[in-house]
């Protein structure tokens, strides 16, 4: 990795001539420079933490000024809750997963002695832009270096001692290796998003990781794909069926375990009849964790009825701009889901509330309920679809693909968050013995097409 104060133009070309190396590089030659960059960074985390506090006292004071949202403070924090930790071993678990280069998942016989296969590929050079985030910097390396693709990173001004002491560890790992410097390079050259974003010659992929508007600023200005979400509207369906106690456990967790994040629920849907019955528990529980109900009149009269009177008066009147906020923040909405007498077709008023507010993140459903599970899940549009857990379980770690580079809401390619298999694409290979087009067809020779096991 180098740290570089190059021109946008030098760093993209760099890192394309640095792809064609990664691209031929072994296996065992990877996972080699991905082992240099676990160790140093381990040896390395109390002179990162340190450069990430001062980071993390700049952005407090920008904060207080409101000049930097808590969203982002709280996301640029490598101490919190081992995210350090959890950084370095993402390494590892990328490590230990199977190479995704090279991977042929169809074979065809066109003809006697012609083979056509079809294998997995490197992207090229990807382009990473993200705000706070500093762990994005060892995720990004280690999932482009194990799937043979180059990466440029250009982060924010909030991390930029962080970044840099990361950066510069992981430029001395890679020394050592095979893995030539320029594969990974941390852009720091003020305002080279947009320059960056204009280089399709050099660059085949762009992923935003940061604020709503960092992701549409890339969608509207890249000459090349933009792979990620702009935001993370996540909702969960709450049917009558469903265990109380889970239903608490699981709300709670999708709305506190770490508001901040997009796979955090922003939006309690609750069919009518679950309103006095597992409601009242979910609110009681989310209040006590300093949650902000915004309930719609349904929903708030029934909470009025079953709650304290100390509770029933932290409710808040909902707002119709709410249904389409992505709060990132102790504050849930809550709406009454009214009953019909088909179950399904209240699974399917959730289904349209979903579609037309929803983000295309994470939507989750809480019932006993197979059929209503299946209703639901075939009827919401998005990435993640979960029956009975978190909409904090969408995650690549959590997923098994060792980290992740961002989460991805298009309908093409990769989805959901996006790991190793994410950063490939394929490639048609043919082995034949001479032939030519020109023999087939009316008259000549005909075509087999025969399936061929892998």
């Amino acid at each position: 990795m180098s740290l570089t104060n190059a021109s946008p133009e030098a760093a993209a070309r760099a890192a394309k001539i640095s792809s064609r190396t990664l691209a031929i590089l072994s296996t065992d030659a990877r996972n080699a420079a991905l082992d240099a960059i676990y160790d140093a960074l381990s040896a390395a985390k109390n002179d990162i933490l340190a450069a990430n506090a001062r980071d993390l006292e700049a952005a407090t004071k920008s904060a207080a000024d409101g000049q930097l949202s808590q969203a982002i403070l709280k996301r640029l924090d490598l101490s919190r809750k081992g995210k350090f930790d959890d950084m370095i071993q993402g390494i590892k678990d990328v490590r230990n997963l199977e190479d995704p280069v090279g991977k042929i998942d169809m074979r065809t016989e066109l003809d006697d002695g012609l083979i056509l296969h079809r294998q997995s590929c490197p992207i090229g050079v990807l382009l990473i832009i993200f705000e706070a985030r500093p762990e994005v910097i060892a995720n990004i390396a280690s999932l482009a270096i194990k799937s043979a693709n180059s990466a440029i990173l250009k982060g924010g001004k909030e991390s930029t001692e962080s970044f840099k002491a990361i950066s510069t560890v992981i430029s001395k790992a890679l020394d050592s290796t095979e893995v030539p410097n320029d594969s990974i390079q941390l852009v720091t050259t003020r305002d080279a998003i947009d320059p960056l974003l204009q280089l399709s010659q050099y660059i085949d992929l762009v992923i935003p990781r940061g604020s709503n508007e960092l992701v549409r600023h890339c969608q509207q200005m890249a000459h090349m794909p933009v792979l990620g979400h702009a935001d993370g509207l996540c909702h969960i369906y709450i049917h009558p069926d469903v265990d109380v106690e889970m239903a608490v456990n699981v709300v709670v967790d999708s709305k506190t375990d770490y508001p901040a994040a997009c796979n955090a629920v922003e939006t309690l849907l609750v069919h009518e009849d679950a309103l006095k019955t597992v409601l009242p528990a979910v609110a009681s529980a989310l209040l006590k964790k300093g949650v902000s109900l915004r309930c719609d009149p349904v929903s708030k009269t029934a909470l009025s009825e079953s709650l304290d009177k100390h509770d029933a008066a932290m409710l808040q009147d909902v707002t119709e701009e709410d249904y389409d906020t992505e709060h990132l923040d102790l504050i849930l909405t809550v709406k009454a889901i009214p009953r019909k007498s088909d179950q399904l077709a209240s699974v399917d008023a959730a289904i349209e509330h979903i579609n037309i507010h929803g983000s295309g993140h994470t939507e989750a459903v809480l019932t006993e309920s197979k059929e209503v599970a299946d209703r639901f899940c075939n009827g919401v549009d998005a990435a993640c679809k979960f029956w009975n857990c978190s909409t904090r379980m969408a995650d690549g770690m959590r997923f098994g693909f060792g980290t992740e580079v961002g989460i991805s809401t298009n309908k093409i390619h990769a989805r959901g968050p996006v790991g190793l298999e994410g950063l490939c694409i394929y490639e048609y290979r043919i082995q034949g013995s001479g032939q030519g087009a020109g023999m087939y067809g009316a008259g000549g020779r005909q075509w087999k097409h025969r399936r061929l096991p892998l």
